[in-house]
């Protein structure tokens, strides 16, 4: 198991950034594919960013490509997404997740299913 837990959510002005943590234990983390995914009141889980194991290669949702930036420090057993220019349209729960070991790829990195292990959430709330 990756227990996975996320951090620094908030309020936000619109145009403004927040860098969101999410911390895993396990000795197993730097060999783990990582994800970030968002879901907002009445909607589905849609995905945001993911990094692979050695954050070599990083896919994102076009909705948030050139202003979320997602990294990891594998010494930290840290992911983290960095969040610019900020709109309303992005205010949800972000939640990070990891999929079981080696079944990460280019064909499934987007799904929620693809994703084993989840965190609690953390708010993200960007004001008008």
């Amino acid at each position: 198991q990756v227990p996975l837990v996320e951090s620094g959510g908030g309020l936000v002005q619109a145009g403004g950034s927040l860098r969101l943590s999410c911390a895993a234990s396990g000795r197993a983390f730097h060999r783990n594919d990582m994800g970030w995914f968002r879901q907002a009141p009445g909607k589905e889980r849609e995905f945001v960013a993911a990094i692979n194991w050695s954050g070599g290669i990083t896919y994102y949702a076009d909705s948030v490509k050139g202003r979320f930036t997602i990294s990891r420090d594998n010494a930290k057993n840290t992911v983290y997404l960095q969040m610019n220019g900020l709109k309303p349209e992005d205010t949800a729960v972000y939640y990070c997740a990891a999929p079981p070991i080696g079944t990460f790829n280019s064909r499934n990195y987007y799904l929620p299913r693809t994703y084993d292990y989840w965190g609690q959430g953390t708010q993200v709330t960007v004001s008008s």
